[in-house]
C-alpha cells in the first residue's frame, strides 16, 4: 500500500502560455510522455460530492488504482499497482479489487456501491524540478476537447505558493482558479458544477 499527501497548486493556460512555458523549461517533444486516467464514481457521484476522486492510471504499461481524499493539507491519495487484466476488470464491472483503495473507500461510507466508469483523460506530461518542487506541463484530451495546464507539486505549502505564484508572475501568466482534471471530465460531460 502507499499512502501520501500530495500539495499542488495548478493553474490552466492557454496554448501560447503552455508553449511559453515549454520553452522556458526547454522541454522537449522527447520529454513528453503519455498517461490515460480512467475515472469512477457512483451514478450520484459519492465520492465528488465528498471531496474525493477515484482512478485508474495508465502510464507506460503500468496501471495505479488511486483514490484521492481531502486531509488538512493538500490531499491524501491511497495507491495500489494493478495488474493489465486487474485494470480491465475494474473498468469492465466497475468492482474493486481488495487492497487499500478498497479498504479507503469502505471507511468513507460502507454502502458505497455501485461504481460506474464514467471514461477516460489522455494526457501527455513533462516534468522538472524546480526551485525545491516538481514543476509539470500538462496537454490534456478528453470528450472531445483539450486543455493545458501548469502544475507545481511541493512538500511545504507556504513556500510552494510563493514560488508557483512567482514563477506565473515572471513569465506574465494570470492565475486562473483551477479544477482538477477529473471535475473539468465531468463538467464538460455533464455540465455539472462543484
Amino acid at each position: 500500500m502507499s499512502q501520501e499527501i500530495e500539495i499542488e497548486f495548478k493553474n490552466l493556460l492557454t496554448k501560447e502560455e503552455f508553449l511559453q512555458i515549454q520553452h522556458f523549461f526547454d522541454f522537449k517533444p522527447e520529454n513528453f510522455h503519455v498517461q490515460i486516467n480512467h475515472y469512477f464514481d457512483t451514478a450520484d457521484f459519492y465520492l465528488k460530492d465528498k471531496g474525493c476522486a477515484l482512478r485508474i492510471r495508465e502510464k507506460n504499461g503500468r496501471f495505479e488504482l488511486t483514490l484521492k481524499q481531502p486531509a488538512p493539507t493538500g490531499l491524501l491519495e491511497t495507491s495500489q499497482t494493478l495488474s493489465a487484466s486487474e485494470a480491465k476488470e475494474v473498468m469492465e464491472t466497475n468492482l474493486l479489487p481488495k487492497g487499500p483503495v478498497k479498504g479507503a473507500v469502505d471507511q468513507l461510507s460502507e454502502d458505497v456501491e455501485g461504481f460506474l466508469y464514467f471514461g477516460s483523460l489522455t494526457t501527455e506530461r513533462a516534468e522538472k524540478n524546480y526551485q525545491g518542487g516538481l514543476v509539470v506541463l500538462d496537454h490534456s484530451s478528453y470528450l472531445n476537447t483539450e486543455d493545458y495546464e501548469i502544475e507545481f507539486e511541493v512538500a511545504e505549502e507556504k513556500k510552494g505558493q510563493e514560488v508557483f505564484e512567482s514563477l506565473l508572475q515572471q513569465l506574465k501568466i494570470p492565475i486562473r482558479k483551477t479544477d482538477n482534471k477529473i471535475m473539468r471530465f465531468y463538467k464538460r460531460k455533464y455540465d455539472i458544477g462543484t
